[in-house]
């Protein structure tokens, strides 16, 4: 007897064998989502806040209110140029409320005034060039990597800052006191500077970015020796 000849049924299920196999589709998993930076905003918030109490602490017209600049603003307004020309208070008030100095910190054992001083500021000059510099290295570092990194580099960074102006005010015979961030924004430029150097292939306006950085280093250079104030 012959072979009975193929079904359509058949003929189908020999095309579906010869078929190739298709493989699986690729799934790409999503895009991370991007970070919100939200520590460097609060010590911005900190860092204002702080200047304002400084300003509300000092209230200059209880001193001489005919030498005080804008004195319509009360006892926020701001010390004679004479005393403080970067437009803030006394500085005897920033003393008082954890200014960095020498006698207090060697002498004394007030070890805490290397943080505190890292929150104070000389002036609404010294304030504005401070928060300038900390919005834009800091978010962007937030941003890349974590509050935590940032948190930490920015504290032990203004520590180290601290140290350090206190080895320079022992050399001075004046009494200084010395206020600012400038070492936990150096401490910050660092890193960005470090950012660069690793990820140098991925930018594409180089020339740009390494005006801003350079920029921002001679403000933070240039404004790093004033917040030194006589009380």
């Amino acid at each position: 007897m012959g072979k009975r000849p193929p079904s359509s049924e058949d003929m189908e299920k020999g095309r579906e064998k010869a078929r190739p196999s298709m493989p699986p589709p690729h799934l790409c998993p999503p895009p991370p989502k991007p970070w919100v930076p939200w520590l460097v905003p609060i010590i911005f918030v900190a860092n204002v806040a702080v200047f304002i109490y400084t300003m509300y602490v000092n209230d200059c017209p209880s001193i001489d209110e005919n030498k005080c600049i804008l004195p319509s603003l009360k006892r926020f307004s701001f010390q004679p140029f004479k005393e403080n020309p970067l437009l803030g208070p006394a500085g005897l008030t920033l003393k008082k409320l954890g200014a960095l100095e020498r006698q207090r910190v060697v002498e004394e054992g007030e070890g805490w005034r290397l943080l505190s001083c890292m929150w104070l500021h000389a002036g609404v000059v010294h304030l504005l060039a401070n928060m300038l510099s900390l919005l834009f290295i800091g978010i962007r570092l937030e941003q890349e990597f974590g509050f935590i990194r940032i948190g930490l580099l920015y504290v032990l960074a203004g520590l180290g800052g601290s140290l350090g102006s206190t080895m320079h005010l022992m050399r001075t015979t004046s009494p200084t006191i010395s206020v600012g961030a400038s070492g936990a924004l150096f401490g910050l430029l660092g890193a960005m500077l470090s950012e660069l150097l690793i990820n140098w292939t991925i930018y594409v306006n180089k020339v740009t970015f390494l005006f801003s950085f350079s920029g921002f280093q001679s403000l933070l250079t240039g404004k790093s020796k004033n917040p030194q104030l006589c009380p």
